[in-house]
């Protein structure tokens, strides 16, 4: 395996291979720092034109865009508060936060850094290596929970997104359910009108009254911070060591397990570095730890979702799924015989993501504190080109008027919930994770004919008394707050 992973490496390893890479890596944080765009965008637009590239070329350059991808949505979610993709919505719970205390290149190295952290620690399991009901019900919680200071706001607002999840046709007899007659509907609500109304627009629009209520005030969007105090030291970094390692690999798990996806590694690293954190308090507020915590989880499911795209054909997830119309492109067919028919290719893609991981740290590392010059900007202005960035990330996937509608109904929603402190990311996370929890509650009743196994096999119920217990600790936690 060394001999042909130096062999990898000497493929790669040309001019013009690199630059492809650099090249995917910028178009991916270009694309990733466009709310509702992101890096899954800019591979399904740019796999066509890999075509007249060498298949070594092609693949690295894809490459290079998915993991600029992850790391660009962590841009404006510590700017801005609006997250670029849904990968990176828990970034912005200290990430935004860091940034008000004048810290903004600060928190966009940490989360550069964790993201390249994450990264490699994927790939390296992805080389070496060539969910259930009870599971996604733990999931939710652990995440209505951690979001919302009221358990039981969260525990709503999650059970409204899983309802919402429900409306469209039946994904077993076709049935509609709930689309009253809209054929736009009849495939569901679409992610990006839930993912950027709520928790992109909601955010700008609260901002917007804000400057109203100012009456033209000057509302500076950062306090005006000593370039001196925006590097991050190697101490700072490594002071992290265990939720780095914690978050990577939790990643590197949940990205094996097809479906599941960055956005929910990225919450559950969150959720487990605050819990095992001795200043959990801290979380929220600016903290270091929280942005390392996410970004490294989120971006160590990019190399482990390819395990099964490899060995099985199967896609991890939806870039997943595109790297496999770009090998078909090429002649190439994902599954059990691809290490043995194309061996050569394969390393050079595993050679190309190591590289990758350390074009991605440079060009990073110096392009930070570009992305801060354009909070000089009036914040109408900034706010404004977020507006049209949003409806734009809406409308490229679904060209619909009918996409716009709905993100603006949700904005609404969204706007509403935040003044009322219901959880927005419990919701999110309830719509995603709904048709994953309707599909594993019916597979649990067609195969074991009652709900009862659920207390009765030992992993399910391992996961169901740590629901339990998530929940009574929050309660406790809740009541002894109140009455402090």
């Amino acid at each position: 395996m060394i001999d042909q992973l130096l062999m990898g490496f000497a493929a790669i390893l040309t001019l013009n291979n690199i630059l492809f890479i650099m090249l995917g890596i910028a178009t991916g944080i270009l694309f990733g720092v466009l709310p509702g765009v992101g890096g899954v965008t800019a591979l399904a637009m740019l796999i066509p034109a890999t075509f007249y590239l060498p298949p070594v070329t092609a693949i690295a350059f894809l490459i290079g865009i998915t993991k600029g991808g992850t790391s660009g949505g962590a841009i404006p979610a510590i700017l801005i508060n609006a997250p670029g993709d849904p990968a990176n919505v828990a970034t912005a719970r200290d990430g935004y936060p860091l940034a008000q205390k004048g810290k903004p290149v600060k928190a966009m190295r940490m989360a550069l850094y964790s993201s390249v952290f994450g990264d490699c620690c994927s790939d390296i399991v992805l080389i070496l290596l060539a969910a259930p009901f009870a599971l996604v019900a733990l999931a939710l919680t652990m995440i209505a929970s951690l979001s919302a200071r009221n358990l039981l706001k969260g525990l709503i607002a999650t059970t409204f997104g899983v309802f919402l999840s429900t409306i469209g046709l039946d994904p077993a007899n076709g049935v509609e359910r709930m689309t009253f007659g809209v054929v736009a509907l009849f495939d569901g609500i679409s992610l990006n009108a839930i993912a950027i109304g709520p928790l992109a627009l909601s955010a700008v629009v609260s901002q917007l009254f804000d400057l109203w209520r100012a009456r033209g005030d000057d509302i500076k969007r950062f306090p005006v911070f000593d370039r001196k105090k925006q590097a991050l030291t190697f101490s700072e970094f490594i002071s992290c060591w265990r939720t780095l390692f914690r978050s990577a690999y939790l990643g590197t798990f949940v990205g094996m397990l097809p479906g599941l996806g960055a956005t929910l590694a990225g919450f559950l690293g969150y959720s487990l570095a605050k819990r095992a954190s001795k200043t959990p308090e801290k979380f929220g507020k600016g903290h270091l730890e929280g942005i390392a915590a996410t970004e490294a989880a989120n971006s160590a499911v990019m190399g482990a979702c390819l395990i099964p795209t490899i060995a099985l054909g199967i896609p991890g997830n939806l870039a997943a799924a595109l790297l496999i119309g770009a090998f078909i492109i090429h002649g190439i067919t994902p599954g059990p015989f691809m290490m043995i028919q194309h061996g050569d290719l394969v390393y050079s893609m595993f050679a190309a993501m190591l590289v990758a991981n350390m074009a991605h740290a440079v060009i990073g590392r110096f392009g930070s504190p570009i992305w801060v010059l354009a909070l000089k900007a009036p914040m109408g202005i900034i706010l404004s080109v977020v507006i049209i960035l949003c409806a734009v990330g809406v409308y490229i996937p679904a060209p619909s008027l009918f996409e716009i509608g709905m993100m603006l109904a949700f904005t609404g929603l969204g706007y509403i919930m935040r003044k009322l402190a219901f959880s927005i990311v419990s919701f999110f996370m309830g719509f995603m994770l709904g048709p994953m929890l309707e599909h594993s509650l019916r597979q649990t009743i067609n195969l074991y004919g009652s709900l009862s196994v659920l207390f009765t096999e030992p992993i399910a119920l391992i996961c169901m008394l740590i629901t339990l217990y998530v929940i009574w600790r929050s309660y406790m936690a809740a009541k002894k707050e109140k009455h402090a």
